[in-house]
């Protein structure tokens, strides 16, 4: 197909981001929101659909950012893609920030900011590391060059370009370093035979 229909989402920053490809027509739509975007996301897909006079059963694919940025917020993205994929029986494109700044430099260094004054570095075909700012090489690309709607319609168009491909992984979460939160320190419950 030349014009898939693609709906493509990210809630890994502070914001819930939004792009729908189709007929060859990119839209986007950013709430800036530092919390609530579990409650957020879906409603506001709908709109998006609703906007474009078409429904969940038009769609070819979902594209779905996958970090590295805020633990929860990925969580809950690359699971809403997953549970629509399966509902839906399409395919969901996991795109990290890397595969979206790849796009303006297929061969540099690539850097995305992290908390407390540190980035999420990626130096050719390494693995991505977490590193303080000030070590962040200079030429470095860096994912603050894109505006929010950039970075989410280029999610939409990677998504547009693997949606087809054989034996598609399912998204998976990028994540570099450890989370914040402690783990339980109860056991949960004894399951008795």
């Amino acid at each position: 197909m030349s014009d898939p229909t693609i709906l493509a989402f990210d809630t890994s920053g502070p914001y819930c981001a939004a792009a729908l490809l189709h007929r060859g027509q990119m839209s986007t739509r950013i709430d800036d929101m530092a919390r609530g975007q579990a409650e957020h996301l879906m409603p506001m897909l709908e709109e998006v659909l609703a906007a474009a006079g078409i429904g969940w059963h038009n769609l070819d694919a979902i594209g779905v950012g996958t970090g590295p940025g805020n633990f929860t917020g990925i969580r809950i993205s690359v699971s809403a893609a997953r549970g629509l994929a399966l509902g839906l029986g399409i395919p969901a494109v996991g795109v990290t920030g890397f595969d979206v700044l790849r796009l303006s430099d297929e061969k540099g260094s690539l850097a995305i900011p992290a908390p407390r004054d540190q980035a999420y570095l990626m130096i050719r075909d390494e693995a991505p590391r977490l590193v303080s700012a000030a070590d962040v090489p200079a030429g470095t690309l860096t994912l603050d060059i894109l505006s929010n709607e950039e970075r989410i319609a280029r999610i939409a168009e990677i998504a547009a370009n693997r949606w087809a491909e054989p034996s598609l992984p399912r998204p998976a979460p990028l994540y570099i370093r450890p989370a914040d939160a402690a783990p339980a320190r109860d056991t949960g419950p004894v399951l008795l035979s």
